[in-house]
């Protein structure tokens, strides 16, 4: 393994809101990735029982789904029904429909996709700002 091999797809984006958990994913999310992700998130419900969370697609590659257990979905899928209110995807594809297919029908989770040049008006859907500079696209 190479040390690119090495960095983490899912990094926190520190923001002026405490109770808002923003993240990039960049490229390919491995098992461990959604696993890391899933532990991120609990850290957060700990601290706050409701949360807003922006995801932010740059270079998306997919997910190794089928090696995530099965338990640590169904957990994830609860908490998150429990504990998120908003939730704003940047970028491509547009995940939102597969999520909301998941999720029960009376999920409370308002979820709204924005292109990635409609950032800013993800930021402003959920009232804050990010504090460190955006990851940028390969080629960029």
């Amino acid at each position: 393994m190479n040390y690119l091999e090495a960095v983490p797809a899912v990094r926190r984006i520190d923001t002026d809101r405490d109770d808002l958990f923003a993240i990039d994913v960049v490229g390919h999310i491995t098992a461990a990735d959604a696993e890391n992700l899933f532990g991120l998130l609990e850290a957060a419900y700990a601290l706050h029982p409701r949360i807003d969370v922006l995801v932010r697609l740059v270079d998306h590659d997919g997910v190794d789904w089928a090696d995530v257990s099965d338990s640590t979905i169904e957990q994830g899928t609860a908490d998150a029904v429990a504990h998120i209110g908003r939730c704003a995807a940047i970028g491509e594809p547009n995940w939102i429909p597969g999520a909301q297919g998941i999720l029960p029908a009376s999920v409370p989770i308002e979820f709204r996709h924005f292109e990635a040049e409609d950032e800013a008006a993800a930021w402003e859907w959920l009232g804050a700002k990010p504090l460190s500079a955006p990851v940028m696209p390969a080629g960029s």
